[in-house]
């Protein structure tokens, strides 16, 4: 496509912002640090989501260096249900090379950002264009679409090539001036106009250029890969009170799914096994003691990123043995009135919900 008409679509990309933007609070501010957390609030998680959570994390940690000196648990409670908790960690230590490396401030050069956790090309370059003015594209899922449909890419956005080539057009249409506002229209065209289904391209500012729609091919572009049926497990969880009506908590480990967050005892059910055995099992393997199953509570389903699960509670009655952090990072009896004080998961919250129904 000939500059010039990269041109044009540019000029209608940030025209059509300038009246049509959405009003977010992330996008009154350009300080940097709060532009990295709405960045990484907004990853695979809606806008109407995020905002609370925007303003209640920005409350508990102001600046970076507030953020670098909380206690992990503390950022994790404030993420709560937020999921993804990864991104949690990242900016956690992010934060904290932040203030041992660059002085407490967000680094203003790519190589800086791209080597802090959790900061990939997209959030380098949001950051970078909206809180600094550098001419860099940020491509995110609803950019990728809007591109693809814009210049009809046949490929699977789940090839390297595909982004690749997406990473390039974009490239090619980043202002020098006003990346921000460039990248941000982008967002927002993909978000409200070019949207996943029935696409409103009658209020498609770059219409009259777009590949797809001329060819008709809009509800069928961007061409995704196949996807592979989510794996299913069974999970179960036990609760367990002392003689001080106290109920048992595991800390997860600081590795893996879920990392320092707060559960019931209890983990996954094996082939051939039956529930009962599994959490007997499971909760010897974490804590070391042993439990009588004494009968089932509920069950919740849940789903991950990559997998379902169907989570399964057990009242147990503590028989056996001195509990120690054998499986998980640490353990706790806390009253149920002090739950609150802790960081669960979603599908945790969800089963003390179905307990407190008892």
């Amino acid at each position: 496509m000939k500059r010039s008409r990269l041109t044009q679509i540019t000029q209608r990309f940030v025209q059509w912002y300038g009246v049509h933007g959405r009003d977010l609070p992330w996008r009154r501010t350009a300080d940097p640090y709060h532009v990295w957390i709405s960045e990484v609030m907004l990853q695979q998680t809606q806008v109407e989501t995020v905002i609370p959570y925007y303003h209640r994390f920005l409350s508990r940690f102001p600046t970076v260096q507030h953020l670098a000196t909380a206690a992990e648990d503390d950022v994790l409670k404030a993420w709560e249900n937020l999921g993804y908790y990864a991104r949690a960690r990242h900016v956690h230590r992010a934060a904290r090379d932040m203030v041992e490396r660059f002085g407490g401030c967000v680094p203003s050069r790519w190589q800086d950002l791209s080597s802090l956790s959790g900061i990939g090309a997209y959030t380098a370059g949001a950051i970078l264009s909206i809180a600094f003015g550098v001419s860099v594209p940020a491509v995110d899922g609803n950019a990728r679409r809007v591109l693809s449909r814009l210049f009809a890419i046949q490929e699977p956005l789940d090839q390297t090539r595909t982004l690749r080539r997406i990473q390039e057009l974009a490239e090619s249409l980043v202002p020098h001036t006003g990346a921000g506002r460039f990248n941000q229209a982008l967002m927002d065209v993909g978000a409200v106009v070019c949207t996943p289904k029935c696409p409103r391209c009658d209020r498609c500012p770059v219409g009259e250029f777009c590949r797809a729609k001329a060819q008709g091919q809009q509800d069928m572009i961007p061409v995704k890969g196949k996807r592979k049926p989510l794996p299913y497990r069974q999970v179960t969880a036990a609760f367990v009170r002392n003689k001080d009506g106290r109920l048992l908590i595991v800390q997860r480990p600081r590795q893996g799914l879920l990392a320092g967050l707060w559960k019931f005892p209890g983990g996954r059910r094996l082939d051939g096994e039956s529930l009962e055995v599994c959490v007997q099992r499971e909760v010897r393997k974490e804590l070391g003691i042993d439990l009588q199953v004494q009968r089932a509570v509920g069950s919740i389903r849940h789903a991950y990123t990559h997998f379902r699960i169907t989570l399964h509670a057990f009242k147990c009655r503590y028989t056996a043995g001195v509990p120690g952090a054998l499986g998980c990072h640490d353990w706790r009896w806390v009253h149920r009135s002090c739950l609150d004080e802790f960081a669960f998961s979603r599908a945790d919250r969800k089963i003390i919900a179905v307990f407190d129904r008892q």
